[in-house]
């Protein structure tokens, strides 16, 4: 019997499977500055301390997706080393900021199995909660990815395919104890623009682009532990390519959308997600977003935007989403849907 892990396949995963996932991981300060440095993030909160004091927020959080990043990358080994792609997210919700010494363990359940048509590799369907050094829950999503089978003679297990929310609801955000944004700092985060200045339907073309290398693609995933095959070896895919992380574009996305959306401070919840294309090192990546909703929230001088993220090969000043056929337009890389609490 080997000793060495050679991943799961499509075939080895059951319902109601779950797994207790390898290597916990402590959150440091060294996070947030090879994050800074990948990312040409400049959001107030998790840059500047006393910015995060100003607003109830001490100690000072890191960014909300280091914590997801970490928290994803422990599922990999499980869930995703023989995967062809992650394919999307629902139902993420952060739970409570994570600070610098915080230490993140994920456990996941498969709640969903689809084969696909062409017998060679199956959807899996998990839900993953991220946990603290006190037991208490970070994080927690559903996502679904594409997974080899080993023995493409298996039959395909029966389709279960879960029901999943289109959007966290309002009332279902979890706001960090003791935000207030009454006393917050227009001039130190760098925008004007207040909850009420945005419109459902409006569009925010964030201008800024940023060139993909293959050296800080694979960086940032070996920074959060994330073994995929596909993001490092190419011999892992027929075309030679190595695949780049999809919350690598993630990150990308929402660092450029600091340009327009400086004042979306914290993420509070990703309601769905779909990486709509494959990204490789050279692509350079654009994003826009469309405000969905807004909502009131209890949290003194604290609104929330719900906004859709897209990321772009190539910018699209047109803004396009989807042709007259319902199919993606050229070019979309990333589709999110989020909500982002905002100064009132």
């Amino acid at each position: 019997m080997s000793k060495t892990n050679p991943g799961h396949f499509f075939e080895d995963f059951r319902i109601g499977q779950v797994f207790d996932h390898a290597t916990p991981r402590t959150i440091t300060d060294g996070d947030r500055a090879v994050y800074g440095a990948i990312y040409p993030t400049r959001f107030s909160i998790p840059s500047s301390a006393q910015f995060a004091a100003s607003v109830g927020l001490d100690p000072h959080p890191v960014e909300e997706l280091i914590a997801f990043h970490v928290a994803f990358g422990k599922t990999v080994p499980d869930i995703s080393l023989n995967a062809v792609a992650n394919l999307g997210y629902a139902e993420l919700r952060f739970h409570q900021p994570v600070l610098a010494g915080d230490t993140l363990r994920t456990s996941s359940e498969v709640i969903g199995l689809k084969q696909n048509s062409n017998g060679k590799s199956g959807v899996v369907y998990v839900r993953s909660t991220a946990t603290n050094q006190r037991g208490e829950v970070a994080l927690d999503w559903a996502r679904w990815v594409m997974v080899h089978k080993r023995d493409q003679n298996l039959e395909a297990p029966e389709t279960v395919v879960p029901e999943l929310a289109s959007v966290v609801a309002p009332e279902d955000l979890v706001l960090p104890t003791g935000l207030d944004f009454t006393s917050y700092d227009l001039v130190a985060a760098g925008e004007a623009h207040r909850f009420g200045d945005y419109e459902v339907g409006e569009k925010i073309d964030h201008v800024d682009g940023v060139t993909l290398s293959e050296s800080e693609h694979m960086m940032a995933t070996r920074l959060w532990q994330n073994t995929a095959k596909v993001h490092f070896n190419v011999e892992a895919r027929p075309d030679g390519n190595r695949l780049v992380y999809g919350g690598h574009v993630i990150s990308m996305a929402r660092a450029l959308s600091f340009n327009g959306l400086a004042n979306a401070q914290l993420i509070a919840a990703i309601n769905g997600g779909s990486h709509t294309a494959p990204a490789f090192a050279g692509d350079t990546v654009y994003a826009w977003s469309e405000v969905l909703d807004t909502a009131e929230l209890d949290a003194p001088g604290v609104g929330a935007l719900r906004l859709r993220l897209v990321a772009t090969k190539g910018r699209d000043e047109s803004m396009t989403l989807k042709g007259d056929d319902g199919k993606y337009a050229p070019g979309v890389l990333l589709d999110l849907d989020l909500w982002a609490l905002v100064p009132r």
